[in-house]
């Protein structure tokens, strides 16, 4: 026993050094950024030392420019396709940072007509305007990667964000210059690990630790065919400007979406900006630096799903950057939400359709395998959010499972009645046999 493990820790660290030349790992089951590994995984390379040549350059203000259109562009488009899954019933969250992040992550391993799927996928609705190219790889890791880096992160009001990329030991011959850009752009970590239920917890254990808690169930399975899972992680937690004093809370009445009225605690306050989109009024509150929560309420006779659908962009963007404008006196519920979806469909119905489809997906600056070995199987995500008289605390997790094609698997379900038997193992022969009908 003591041998074998001896020679697998020799095997990561060999591994270690031919993916990123020379590196420190760290021994499996030793703490890894705050996260205690299982003895199946092992750490890279910790810290991960990033390039001379990190793509975190400032931009332009025209490449600015388009980003940020295209990142709006994209969180409409997700937020609306999202929604259509459930008819507009549910209390949908989504982090457009989250999700794009660990596409873009995804992105740099994708080559071909599965790239260029990607790239306008990741624009949204912008790619409609004729003015507006999507941002090519490149652009996207120095614009994502800068702009995460420019978020505010105070004591009062902050957002962190994690990235990682999981390895299944033994099973692909991933690519030096994919690892790298994503150490670069991202800060990614990088781990070897069996892809076993260890694995599972391990990686549940880094997503909690890197969203204050507020996602603890990631991964419910490891798919028999997972390679690589390339994971975003976030938490925000921020207190108003204004905190909410006693007198400021009561109960008032909220509508739900089938007409019935509620009674909920409501929180009352005096705002500086008021907003108007011709669809939909509302507010923004500041927290106490360098974010701002925004609400809008549809006009009567639009409903949400409709707003949602057609959701004015132009209109709205440029509003949200003033700091001063109308006061508006609003009314704002406390209340709190989780949230978890499989963003599959969405992204399809947004024109990333190749990367989901065993005979097309093109992976090849992934790793060294044929094109069409490796593909999205799933992008899984989680939300929760806060929001209260003090400020707002939210989480947020993206995953996207990386599989081979692998070998077809069948299923059997015993779940209608079933014949069985218990059978000798030299002979064959059944030694006791019967059959389920019912329990």
């Amino acid at each position: 026993m003591k041998h074998q493990k001896i020679c697998k820790r020799l095997l990561a660290l060999a591994l270690a050094a031919a993916l990123l030349g020379s590196v420190c790992a760290c021994g499996s089951g030793k703490p890894s950024g705050g996260v205690k590994l299982s003895d199946s995984t092992t750490e890279l390379t910790a810290p991960i030392v990033r390039s001379k040549k990190a793509l975190r350059g400032k931009q332009d203000d025209g490449q600015k420019y388009g980003f940020d259109w295209q990142y709006w562009g994209f969180s409409a488009a997700l937020l609306r396709n999202v929604t259509r899954q459930d008819g507009g019933r549910e209390n949908t969250l989504v982090s457009p940072l989250s999700v794009m992040t660990a596409l873009a992550m995804t992105a740099n391993g994708a080559s071909g007509d599965t790239l260029t799927q990607m790239d306008m996928a990741l624009c949204g609705d912008m790619i409609a305007l004729d003015s507006m190219k999507p941002l090519d790889r490149d652009g996207r890791n120095s614009c994502l990667g800068a702009y995460l880096d420019s978020l505010p992160h105070s004591g009062k009001a902050s957002l962190s964000s994690a990235n990682s990329v999981w390895l299944k030991e033994g099973a692909l011959n991933v690519k030096k210059d994919f690892l790298q850009t994503n150490v670069d752009a991202y800060n990614a970590q990088v781990f070897s690990t069996a892809f076993d239920e260890n694995t599972r917890n391990d990686i549940n254990r880094w997503v909690s630790l890197r969203t204050g808690g507020r996602i603890e169930n990631m991964l419910d399975d490891i798919h028999p065919n997972a390679v690589m899972y390339l994971i975003n992680a976030l938490t925000f937690d921020a207190e108003w400007q204004d905190i909410y004093r006693e007198e400021q809370v009561f109960d008032g009445e909220f509508t739900d979406i089938d007409g019935k009225v509620q009674t909920v605690p409501m929180m009352r306050s005096e705002e500086r900006v008021y907003l108007d989109d011709g669809m939909a009024t509302g507010f923004v509150k500041p927290y106490a630096s360098g974010y701002k929560f925004v609400a809008m309420v549809p006009n009567e006779g639009v409903t949400l799903q409709e707003y949602v659908e057609k959701l004015p962009v132009f209109q709205l963007f440029p509003q949200l950057r003033e700091d001063d404008g109308e006061t508006v006196m609003v009314s704002l519920p406390k209340f709190s939400a989780t949230y978890s979806v499989e963003l599959s469909d969405a992204l399809k119905a947004m024109g990333m359709t190749d990367a989901f489809d065993p005979g097309r997906a093109d992976f090849s600056d992934m790793a060294d395998a044929k094109p069409d070995d490796l593909y999205i199987g799933r992008v899984l995500h989680q939300t929760a959010i806060a929001v209260d008289e003090k400020g707002t605390k939210a989480g947020a997790s993206t995953a996207v499972e990386m599989l081979t094609k692998g070998a077809i698997l069948r299923t059997v379900f015993l779940d209608r009645p079933f014949l069985y038997m218990i059978v000798d193992e030299d002979n064959g022969l059944p030694v006791f046999i019967g059959q389920v009908t019912h329990f």
